[in-house]
């Protein structure tokens, strides 16, 4: 089983300083995760709050929400193994204190400008501090941080939409509490990092790892072709909850509640988590395979349930929705990792992450440009989820064709960092981003189109 390993002294002030025990140090950092993937949906609800009070229109909000992915996606690129070079504590700390410049200016913030800067800077501190994270958890715990890593995203996904969603329902000052809240939450772990013990030598080549690298190694290519339109399929489905859902729910509903959005991230979200939970220890194949048969179903339901105007049926719907986002990202992420050798491994999951969020981003902001120039905002849903099935059963046609396993795929992957991984930062940051939806994002911008 797992163990706490002996870690080098790269403190000079670790022996008269106190630490924080390492079991202590394990659960603050997936703490981190949660809260940090939290704050990503917490402003879904409040969305109709600044549109009315701002006056703008349903593409600014998809523009939002598009530029948060970006952010993200840059520093993911970027700085996301960093952590491997000056060390886990410097990158979690910067990190943390972004977060809170990003509530402070959601919590001040007076016009479109301040929500973009907020979300900008946020993006930025969520795409550092995943790999930290990660990788550090993984310092600890290989055993436990590989699941952390895991669930930990969608876990917070989940929970920022209906924490958010409730306190803004039934809460007074609904633009202002939810960040005080969250500022609060990073003040104390920003204090549990300062005494956290380092888990990570610093090594040359900090510089270097800035640059990105974008690469499919030859071995991974035809597994990358196959697992593509699972990959585009599952983030155009996080971005169709990030720009139309919560209003086509409301619309559904005949109702004006602000909690909708927030219910329907959160049924998408936890139903990935768990599902990512209950399938670690299945092959990737299957598990991808399972995934993409539960997002045509899902998919399908949620369109009927549209239709037929019954709330009931749409969450059944987002559900099963999940559950193909958690298997199908998860399995696809799992089957292309161990083809690639560890030198190899930071440009394939670069090129992933890119593919990822670009599905993610740009199909919502061509919704969102729809809803207001094109068919309006129920053909728009009917077609962007058509299209996500179309994807899927693309996907689903490639796996119906037997082939001969790999040697990737003969590994037991109960964690998502393959055999022949040499424990570095990148396999953490992608099961990380396998929740960002959020995803990640689509916890963000999940009201982008009311």
């Amino acid at each position: 089983m797992s163990s706490v390993p002996t870690f080098p002294v790269t403190d000079p002030f670790v022996r008269r300083t106190w630490r924080l025990p390492s079991t202590v140090a394990f659960y603050l950092q997936a703490s981190i995760v949660v809260a940090f993937l939290a704050a990503s949906s917490a402003p879904t609800p409040l969305y109709a709050v600044y549109q009315g009070e701002w006056g703008f229109s349903p593409i600014t909000t998809t523009v939002v929400f598009g530029i948060y992915a970006l952010a993200v996606l840059a520093a993911l690129l970027t700085v996301g193994s960093l952590s491997d070079h000056i060390g886990r504590r410097p990158v979690l700390l910067t990190a943390i204190v972004l977060q809170a410049v990003a509530m402070i200016v959601l919590t001040t913030a007076g016009g479109v400008s301040e929500l973009m800067i907020a979300r900008i800077v946020q993006g930025l501190s969520t795409g550092a501090a995943v790999g930290a994270v990660g990788a550090g958890m993984l310092d600890l715990d290989k055993v436990k941080g590989t699941l952390a890593n895991a669930v930990a995203p969608m876990t917070g996904t989940a929970a920022g939409a209906l924490a958010s969603g409730l306190l803004v329902q039934y809460l007074p000052a609904p633009t202002h509490l939810v960040y005080l809240a969250l500022l609060g939450v990073f003040a104390l772990q920003g204090l549990g990092v300062a005494l956290m013990r380092e888990t990570s030598a610093p090594k040359a080549g900090a510089l270097a790892s800035l640059r990105p690298r974008l690469g499919v190694p030859k071995a991974a290519r035809g597994a990358l072709l196959l697992a593509a339109p699972v990959l585009v399929a599952v983030w155009a489905l996080a971005g169709l909850y990030g720009s139309v859902i919560p209003a086509v729910i409301r619309s559904v509903l005949g109702s004006d509640s602000l909690l909708l959005g927030g219910l329907a991230l959160f049924a998408l979200a936890g139903s990935g988590a768990l599902t990512v939970l209950l399938l670690r220890g299945a092959a990737p194949r299957p598990v991808m395979l399972f995934g993409t048969v539960a997002l045509i179903a899902g998919v399908g339901t949620t369109l009927l349930a549209v239709d037929h105007s019954s709330a009931v049926w749409f969450f059944v719907g987002t559900v099963i929705a999940g559950v193909g986002f958690g298997g199908g990202f998860q399995g696809a992420i799992r089957t292309l990792v161990p083809l690639a050798a560890p030198h190899e491994r930071s440009g394939l999951l670069s090129t992933v992450y890119v593919l990822s969020y670009l599905a993610m981003g740009l199909p919502a902001v061509i919704g969102g440009f729809l809803v207001v120039h094109g068919g309006g905002l129920l053909p728009t849903t009917r077609e962007y989820g058509v299209a996500v099935m179309v994807l899927a059963a693309l996907a689903l046609l490639g796996l119906a064709v037997p082939r001969r396993a790999t040697a990737g795929e003969s590994v037991v992957v109960g964690s998502n960092v393959p055999a022949v991984s040499d424990a570095s930062s990148e396999p953490a940051r992608v099961t990380v981003v396998a929740a960002d939806v959020e995803a990640r994002v689509a916890a963000d911008v999940e009201y982008a189109k009311r």
